[in-house]
């Protein structure tokens, strides 16, 4: 019998994995997808927040050359007398450093007003005032970017300092009488119009309760009395945020707002303001 020849047998080789051709379009945009830096944070960011201020009650004395007039007064007094106001916030960053502004201005026609006595003598006043405070600060975050949604738990810390310009104009015009019969016996108009600048420093943050809820607060300090026997101001906010879109929230909040300031001359003339209420307002984030 003949001998059959065995055939030599070749092992099969397992095929390899093909690499990714990194020069292929698909490659490329995959590549793109999965690495971290394919949507980088952008560099810059900002908000707008348009925001009106009801003060429930504002009391303080208007003093020129050495005469005094006091107000207190409610809600119902400030809106039958207000001409004008308006109000913006506004703040741009690029990484962690930025700026922010807060400017608002108030035009009250006439208003009731009462002179402090002096021994016998007593009246009425009636006031006309305008009021403008305008802010620019330096600003430096902590935590996460300001947004109008975030994770529950998310937080910023601002803290800024900068300068605060006030702008007043008062005129205070008075009937005084007498004690006894109601006897006209002075009438006097006096004016008084000053700006001024002041250093200021503050801080301002915001934690989410929820992904569209925020509390936020912030408080700040001005003057120092460096322009004047008395020159200080201060802010005192807290409140809550919702967002009605993604970026887009609505405002509301409890704000103190105090003022002081003193010319130092003699007779004095200057002004004391504190006006605690109801702030509301929209707030854009870009």
């Amino acid at each position: 019998m003949a001998a059959v020849p065995l055939a030599t047998v070749t092992p099969a080789r397992a095929e390899e994995p093909a690499l990714p051709n990194p020069d292929s379009p698909a490659e490329e945009k995959q590549g793109l997808a999965d690495s971290p830096e394919s949507e980088p944070a952008p560099d810059w960011s900002g908000t707008v927040e348009i925001y009106g201020f009801a003060p429930l009650r504002t009391t303080g004395t208007t003093t020129i050359n050495g005469f005094e007039s006091d107000v207190d007064l409610d809600l119902g007094d400030v809106l039958s007398a207000l001409d004008w106001g308006t109000f913006v916030r506004g703040s741009v960053e690029r990484g962690r450093w930025g700026l922010l502004t807060d400017l608002s201005y108030v035009k009250l026609g006439t208003f009731n007003g009462r002179t402090a006595p002096r021994g016998l003598i007593s009246g009425n006043t009636d006031i006309r005032s305008t009021q403008g405070i305008y802010d620019l600060a330096v600003r430096y975050r902590l935590g996460d970017r300001e947004s109008a949604v975030a994770k529950p738990g998310s937080y910023s810390l601002i803290p800024y300092m900068g300068v605060r310009v006030i702008d007043v104009g008062l005129d205070v015009r008075a009937e005084l009488r007498g004690d006894g019969p109601r006897q006209t016996v002075l009438g006097a108009e006096r004016s008084f119009d000053r700006t001024w600048v002041q250093p200021m420093v503050g801080i301002q943050g915001t934690y989410f309760l929820s992904p569209k809820l925020r509390a936020f607060a912030r408080a700040d300090i001005g003057g120092f009395d460096f322009s004047g026997a008395k020159n200080v101001s201060g802010n005192a906010q807290i409140g809550l945020g919702y967002a009605v879109g993604n970026n887009t929230d609505l405002t509301l909040s409890w704000r103190y707002l105090g003022l002081q300031y003193g010319d130092g001359d003699t007779p004095a003339s200057g002004f004391t303001s504190y006006q605690n209420g109801i702030e509301a307002g929209v707030k854009f984030f870009f």
